[in-house]
């Protein structure tokens, strides 16, 4: 699964790096420790075909759902059911999106307690997660809400979750938003050298708690300081 995730870049860095305008209205800043239901950055094709940086929630809402109550239920979809899932295979045909990224994080139960890691580029570059976006409306207004795909990990990530977000390297990122007459041919994982430059962090267990943010959650530490008692709240 991918619960937490941290995405830090401005929206001009971000519209430079996937060469697409700017609808964020100025509404973006860093955080190091996304959580479900949070405004986060996407990017995703309008009308014109044209790719675009917006802000849009964590969770996602298809646009039948009677409430927003579900959302967080919907952070992740598994790319192995995401065609026929009555909630996403809509959106999956025709609203697929890139989700920036720095990282994300994983824990793992130790004897000690649970080992949180942060899964990030070796070089510091920004990451794109596959994810499927739809707009749901209520009383409220409309809301642009998402989905990060997820798949079975790979190589070194398997050791520390059988789950990893659908990582898309640049040269799958316009075939991803583009229309597909096969989507389904575009799940597949990337390739084992591409992985082989992420590095697998051991992080403290302030990441744990959403209320805390900045860039020393991201931190590597000793594994012996690393280890946590409590169980991470993702709201």
């Amino acid at each position: 699964m991918c619960g937490r995730y941290a995405t830090t870049r401005g929206s001009g860095e971000l519209s430079a790096v996937f060469e697409s305008a700017d609808d964020t209205g100025g509404e973006l800043g860093p955080d190091h420790n996304v959580a479900p239901t949070d405004r986060v950055p996407l990017v995703r094709l309008s009308p014109e075909q044209q790719r675009i940086l917006s802000v849009g929630r964590w969770g996602f809402l298809p646009h039948w759902a009677r409430s927003a109550a579900g959302a967080a239920r919907m952070i992740n979809a598994r790319a192995e059911t995401v065609a026929t899932s009555r909630a996403y295979a809509g959106a999956f045909a025709r609203r697929r999106c890139l989700v920036p990224a720095d990282g994300w994080y994983e824990w793992v139960r130790t004897p000690g307690g649970r080992q949180a890691y942060y899964m990030t580029p070796r070089d510091a570059s920004v990451l794109a997660f596959a994810g499927i976006w739809s707009v749901w409306g209520s009383a409220d207004g409309e809301r642009l809400t998402f989905s990060v795909l997820t798949t079975a990990a790979l190589g070194e990530l398997a050791e520390v979750h059988d789950r990893m977000p659908l990582l898309l390297p640049r040269e799958r990122w316009a075939s991803w938003l583009a229309p597909a007459d096969d989507p389904a041919a575009l799940l597949v994982p990337p390739p084992s050298e591409w992985l082989a430059g992420l590095e697998v962090r051991p992080v403290g267990p302030a990441v744990g708690d959403v209320r805390n943010d900045g860039p020393q959650l991201t931190a590597r530490v000793p594994l012996a300081r690393a280890v946590d008692l409590a169980e991470p709240t993702l709201f």
